[in-house]
């Protein structure tokens, strides 16, 4: 899997500077406000497919199997 949470938050932290910068217009700011609604909402479904992914590895590791599988998508680092 190519994209983690470690890179979700690191979108939702840049989107959260470009909110935060100086000297932007009404209509940037809008423009702004409307793309972050979207990354949110985005987000919002990520986290709750990497909830069920934990949710997934413990009922595995319950069983005594790996969970690994599980939670490739959470994981912090990358695939080589």
């Amino acid at each position: 899997m190519k994209n983690k949470l470690v890179d979700l938050n690191n979108h939702l932290f840049a989107q959260l500077e470009r909110l935060g910068e100086e000297g932007l217009t009404a209509e940037q700011i809008e423009a702004e406000a409307r793309r972050a609604e979207a990354m949110t909402g985005v987000a919002d479904q990520v986290v709750r497919l990497a909830s069920l992914s934990v949710s997934a590895a413990k009922l595995v590791v319950d069983y005594g199997n790996d969970p690994a599988p599980y939670l490739r998508s959470i994981e912090g680092k990358r695939d080589e």
